[in-house]
């Protein structure tokens, strides 16, 4: 079963993982990913790397039992196609070439990615989250800390079940695939991690009209937290929200707070 934890190195990755790397200053892309890239080679996997940084640096670099190019470099600027899609495709590409699995790769860099708003950051790793989850990819997502304000890599950071690095000390939650649109919720919802579980509801509503969140795994939500479920969920319009699992605790004092009611497309189960 798929979880939320925290990795002390890349050597740690397993299949469907989805994670944040949160590099230090002293980390340098591409070289300390090497590891990563490398392990493709010994497991059988197929590396894809998104972007063009460092892509020389592992540029051909063949499987060692079969000779088949075992890195594929993605330009999201050159590409005619969404970027999901191209990497599906090479999923599909490396099933039948008989790959094990599929590794990806990409440095977030709003300036080579063209991202300018975190919401549309968010959606990508929602995408990306489907698919690890979805195919057993693992799949890496290295964020440099100068390049992004607290907030972004704090939403950012929510939506990666599994985190990297010293500084990953984020929002006390994760929210992690747990099916087609449905997320599984895990750790602490409080003031602190309040905006980015707004964020990443929005994010997740803007891609269908019903989004399920399973709260088996929510160990406390405060007031705060509830207002950010209530406020997202008003802010995309013509969306619902199906909250799973919620306890007895957080369906009284959801009720309690005013927020069971129409207004609030919110609906809350056991």
């Amino acid at each position: 079963m798929r979880a939320a934890r925290t990795i002390a190195t890349l050597d740690e990755i397993d299949v469907g993982d989805h994670v944040c790397w949160l590099m230090d200053p002293v980390d340098r892309f591409p070289d300390d990913a090497d590891s990563f890239v490398s392990d493709g080679a010994l497991f059988g996997d197929k590396v894809v790397i998104i972007g063009s940084a460092g892509a020389a640096h592992w540029a051909n670099r063949p499987d060692r039992r079969s000779g088949r190019p075992a890195v594929v470099v993605l330009d999201p600027h050159r590409m005619a196609e969404p970027l999901l899609d191209a990497v599906q495709r090479e999923a599909r590409q490396a099933d039948r070439e008989g790959f094990r699995a599929v590794r990806v790769l990409t440095e977030a860099d709003p300036r080579s990615r063209g991202v300018t708003a975190s919401e549309a950051l968010l959606e990508g790793e929602l995408l990306l989250e489907e698919f690890a989850a979805d195919s057993g990819a693992m799949v890496v997502c290295a964020y440099r800390p100068g390049h992004w304000d607290v907030a972004t890599l704090h939403q950012a950071m929510c939506v990666h079940p599994q985190s990297l690095g010293s500084r990953s000390a984020g929002p006390g939650f994760r929210m992690f695939s747990a099916g087609r649109n449905c997320w599984s919720v895990d750790g602490v919802i409080d003031s602190e991690g309040a905006e980015a579980f707004a964020a990443a509801i929005r994010a997740a509503a803007a891609r269908t009209e019903t989004v399920r969140l399973r709260f088996d795994r929510v160990e406390m939500i405060d007031a705060a937290g509830m207002r950010a479920l209530a406020d997202a969920a008003r802010q995309v319009p013509g969306r619902t929200v199906l909250v799973e699992g919620a306890n007895d605790t957080v369906r009284l004092c959801w009720d309690l707070s005013g927020f069971a009611v129409p207004e609030v497309p919110v609906e809350m189960s056991a």
